[in-house]
């Protein structure tokens, strides 16, 4: 959980950044939008599983500056049973500035966030399937572990947190997990510290999920490659909050038992829908509306 300082920069990173004088960078970009949001993924992936008529569990430590955050989620009926607040501490901050070619720079503060490992997966009852998305270092170790020896599948999404593990841990998220989602680049770094092709990663899940923007995404499953379109997007106005979007239709998609491409398709629109909008939970729909789009995208129905 955590709020998003989001500014927009009018330019292009590129154009103000000299390849060859990184090593003194020293760079001002000045932002006339900025909007703060209520966002991190956990935050994110449930505002969207409630788009989807689901009843997500949100599994956070946030800190003394929630309140705000927290009527919120009671105006969008998102359950606060497992939210801990840490006293003492400020819930974790992320601020965002996007260019204007979507390339994004981020400054992050975990706060609260790591206190993760102080919730446990064995106070939730009744959990189906789990999602283990950016927290604090040790949260996501032992949740995985939990999650493993509690039997519950569960998605090992490390996004920006995957420089904080090394080849071993990787390869134990790997090693438990039933389903890994990556972008392209996240891809290539699990490859590069873990010494494993595509292949040998996804022989060990029942899914590789590796996302690719605007060019769709690719599952890597049961030795089988299955490639998904991206949905129309009608507008680029944020990405911000787009692969929490995806990742809340991939859930939804394995809970009711879709089939690969179904669930693929799903995600894909969810993430079309999410970049239509600014911020990370501000764009709504109905589950009619979402199933007609659906239907207008990829000319079948789910």
């Amino acid at each position: 959980m955590a709020y998003d300082t989001i500014m927009v920069f009018p330019d292009k990173f590129k154009n103000h950044i000299l390849p060859d004088q990184v090593h003194i960078l020293n760079v001002c970009f000045l932002v006339p939008e900025l909007r703060r949001e209520y966002g991190g993924c956990a935050g994110n992936i449930a505002y969207n599983l409630k788009l989807l008529e689901m009843d997500p569990y949100i599994m956070a430590t946030v800190g003394k500056d929630f309140d705000p955050y927290a009527q919120w989620l009671d105006h969008c009926r998102i359950r606060q049973d497992h939210i801990k607040v840490i006293e003492g501490s400020y819930t974790a901050q992320a601020y965002i500035t996007t260019d204007l070619n979507d390339n994004q720079i981020t400054a992050f503060h975990p706060g609260a966030m790591s206190f993760s490992h102080e919730n446990r997966i064995v106070d939730a009852t009744g959990i189906e399937l789990g999602l283990i998305s950016p927290d604090g270092k040790d949260g996501m170790l032992a949740h995985a572990e939990e999650f493993s020896k509690a039997g519950i599948p569960f998605i090992f999404d490390p996004g920006q947190q995957m420089p904080m593990f090394d080849a071993e841990e990787l390869r134990f998220f790997v090693d438990r997990a039933s389903w890994l989602t990556v972008n392209d680049y996240e891809c290539e770094l699990m490859k590069q510290r873990t010494g494993w092709s595509e292949t040998e990663i996804s022989d060990r899940l029942d899914a590789l999920i590796v996302t690719k923007g605007e060019k769709g995404s690719t599952f890597y499953t049961g030795g089988s490659v299955i490639e998904i379109p991206p949905a129309r997007v009608n507008a680029t106005r944020d990405p911000t909050g787009c692969g929490d979007a995806y990742r809340a239709g991939l859930i939804y998609g394995l809970l009711e038992k879709s089939s690969w491409e179904t669930t693929g398709r799903i995600a894909s629109l969810m993430g079309a829908i999410k970049i239509e909008s600014s911020g990370t939970q501000n764009h709504s729909f109905t589950l009619k509306e979402f199933r007609d789009r659906y239907r207008d995208n990829f000319g079948d129905v789910f």
